[in-house]
């Protein structure tokens, strides 16, 4: 697989351009065994403000597909958050930024439809400015 089922892509409206180099953290926040700490993993978005897969962060983590194969029931329901590190990002380019970071929380339910193989594709994608962002669930 080319892409974890859970991505994320983020656009500087202030310049119309992708947010490259901007650091996000995925964290799992509940489930049907998250009865531990947090898992969490990183990425810093890529030159087109994407993130297609994501690093282990804590101890505890080892791959977005591995976390959803371990839910017990296809119908499985978790909530995660997607944490986009904006405020220093816009910082380093001079600009202020109102945000100091940027959360997206979300639900991921269950595997594909029936016939189909591995989970549903999650994509979150943003529109940031330095005083607005806008988010929707993407394909």
């Amino acid at each position: 697989m080319s892409r974890d089922p859970i991505t994320c892509h983020i656009l500087n409206t202030l310049t119309g351009t992708p947010a490259a180099n901007l650091p996000v953290t995925l964290t799992l926040l509940s489930g049907p065994s998250n009865s531990q700490s947090p898992i969490s993993f990183r990425a810093t978005t890529d030159a087109d403000g994407r993130v297609k897969s994501w690093d282990p962060a804590t101890a505890s983590a080892t791959s977005v597909p591995t976390v959803l194969s371990a839910l017990p029931a296809a119908d499985s329901k978790t909530n995660w958050a997607v944490r986009f590190e904006v405020g220093p990002w816009y910082e380093a380019q001079g600009i202020e930024s109102f945000w100091p970071e940027v959360e997206v929380k979300f639900t991921v339910k269950g595997r594909g439809r029936e016939g189909e193989e591995g989970w549903r594709h999650y994509h979150v994608p943003v529109l940031l400015g330095p005083w607005n962002y806008s988010t929707y669930r993407g394909s």
